[in-house]
């Protein structure tokens, strides 16, 4: 598996992990501390957060199927992105799990 692959997964994790930690802060802010302008910030963090979304489901799936993951694993992964700070354990979790792998094809790679 090349290292790029798991490079945009680990930066759309970590986009999708800040847009939904900010979209939490702005919907406590919008309706338990009735703050002005908090409507306006969840809707544009929220909007955002949903297409970015999307993009993170495409990477996540293109490194599960490229590290031959189970399905059940693969579902978790693609979850981390609705769960405020799951994505960033779990991005954490995978990039550990992955880096001896993307180690062993460079190294196969240079061999060859």
């Amino acid at each position: 598996m090349k290292r790029s692959v798991l490079t945009r997964y680990r930066v759309m994790a970590y986009v999708t992990g800040v847009l939904l930690v900010l979209l939490t802060l702005g919907t406590i802010g919008k309706y338990v501390l009735d703050m002005d302008g908090a409507a306006d910030f969840t809707k544009v963090v929220g909007i955002a957060h949903g297409w970015l979304y999307v993009v993170y489901l495409v990477f996540a799936f293109d490194l599960g199927s490229k590290a031959k993951w189970p399905v059940a694993k693969q579902l978790w992964v693609l979850l981390a992105g609705t769960i405020p700070t799951a994505a960033f354990f779990v991005e954490r979790k995978v990039s550990r799990e992955l880096e001896a792998m993307v180690a062993e094809d460079g190294a196969a790679v240079a061999k060859a």
